[in-house]
């Protein structure tokens, strides 16, 4: 039962983790105490844009005559969108099945505890315990709905983003508690498909950690497809004693109650470090995370940690380089450390966010000069023949350097365009360089190109 690597958990980090380590020769084991490919193939990124994808394709056939088409009779049939969302995230499971053969990676089904001798103790379902040993052990068990004492989740009439990718009916009320990603989400795709919809956001604007000038553009988008917001606000109580839900929320003008069908609170994530054995193995954690150093080593020699169980950005992209660059350490491959400076954000939401770097406040917080530029989408021939125009493209730029700082984009497939940006950061490459870059026409990539060119004053098409 030795094995060169054992990796606790097999989500976008863990599996990741798993199969870059057996394709360098080393034998390796996976432990799952639930469905491969975790949280974000089963119950996260993928079946959630299955979701938003049903919306979207709802949304196109109640607008058909905007494009010269008559359709009739068109009804959002809940249940077979969560149906065909469960057969996605279905299929990419038993993909991470397949990968794990290939690469003839052991899996082992129940839950793993770090023991010291670099040990791990799995107990099975049936409560057998097995006892593996490793060289090396990478903790990659993820994250979870984080509550709060006050709005604690009972799985049905206050729920987490897990139950509302399955809920048996369709709400005819919801109420949002928070607006990042999980949240807008999940707000645009059940209003999308006729439930009434609140979002309750506790800072003064919604995506807080995006540009202020993307922040406000869903605002507007939000409000224009009916669903109300309410920032600078807070939930102190969910009363579920009736039929539905009594929201008691805190506004800056006083108190009001919203009546709802379903709370979903969508106020971040904590980390599964609970029953992993790390006090037993004495590794070091903080607020919650695993401390790690660049390498993703604990304070344990042998044991590493990575993805949302440290304090690195809680994204699947980031927990699968994340487990790369640990594994190529391990191997003793001569590898670059991951920068933190240049990854990527998207949310999925109609109309879609992306962004990466510093946000225009940021940058001058830290005391740049900058040129910023500003394409809007209803100026792009490619967005206005497609129908979906709302938008923008805003490059932020150092303007002693040239350095490109950061990029914020929001309208249709915007998170398709982002690793064009990401790719020129992590070559260095300067806003006249993107300009010269012919940029095929028509295309929504060329927002871009026409962003840096209003930065530097050569916008031909403003």
């Amino acid at each position: 039962m030795n094995f060169d690597l054992i990796v606790i958990g097999s989500g976008p980090g863990g599996y990741v983790a798993a199969i870059r380590a057996a394709q360098l020769g080393m034998k390796t084991a996976v432990i799952e105490r639930s469905e491969l490919g975790g949280v974000c193939l089963n119950w996260g990124c993928i079946p959630t844009k299955a979701l938003l994808k049903s919306a979207q394709v709802y949304e196109y056939l109640l607008h058909a005559q905007d494009y010269g088409i008559k359709a009739t009779g068109v009804e959002a049939d809940f249940g077979a969108m969560v149906k065909r969302s469960r057969g996605v995230a279905d299929a990419m499971s038993k993909g991470v099945q397949f990968l794990m053969k290939k690469n003839k990676v052991e899996v082992i089904a129940g839950n793993g505890k770090v023991k010291p001798g670099k040990k791990v103790e799995v107990t099975a379902a049936d409560g057998s315990v097995t006892t593996y040993e490793a060289k090396h052990i990478v903790l990659a068990t993820g994250a979870r709905s984080r509550e709060l004492p006050n709005l604690k989740q009972d799985g049905k009439k206050v729920i987490g983003y897990r139950e509302a990718m399955v809920l048996a009916d369709q709400p005819k009320s919801l109420v949002v508690v928070g607006s990042g990603a999980i949240g807008v989400e999940f707000a645009y795709f059940y209003n999308s498909i006729g439930t009434k919809v609140t979002i309750v956001e506790y800072l003064p604007n919604i995506v807080p950690l995006e540009d202020e000038d993307v922040s406000k553009q869903l605002a507007r988008s939000f409000k224009k497809s009916g669903i109300e917001i309410m920032t600078d606000s807070s939930v102190e109580s969910v009363d579920t004693s009736g039929a539905g839900c009594k929201v008691k929320v805190k506004t800056k003008t006083g108190e009001t109650t919203i009546d709802c069908d379903v709370v979903l609170s969508a106020v971040g994530i904590s980390a599964n470090i609970e029953q992993l054995g790390l006090e037993d193995v004495g590794i070091a954690t903080d607020k919650g995370r695993i401390l790690v150093n660049e390498w993703y080593q604990t304070n344990m020699p042998g044991i590493y940690a990575i993805g949302d169980v440290i304090n690195t950005p809680a994204l699947a992209h980031v927990a699968s380089h994340e487990a790369i660059t640990c594994i190529e350490k391990i191997a003793g491959m001569h590898v670059e450390a991951m920068n933190y400076k240049n990854i990527p954000g998207c949310t999925y939401c109609h109309p879609e966010i992306a962004s990466v770097g510093y946000t225009e406040k940021a940058a001058k917080e830290a005391g740049y000069e900058i040129k910023v530029g500003k394409f809007p989408f209803s100026a792009s021939g490619k967005a206005k023949a497609g129908g979906n125009f709302e938008g923008f493209v805003k490059v932020i730029f150092d303007a002693k350097y040239g350095e490109w700082l950061g990029a914020h984009m929001i309208g249709a497939n915007v998170t398709e365009l982002i690793a064009e940006v990401v790719t020129a950061r992590k070559l260095e490459t300067t806003g006249h360089e993107i300009i010269k870059a012919v940029h095929p026409h028509p295309t929504m990539s060329e927002a871009i190109m026409e962003a840096v060119a209003e930065a530097y004053g050569e916008c031909i098409h403003l």
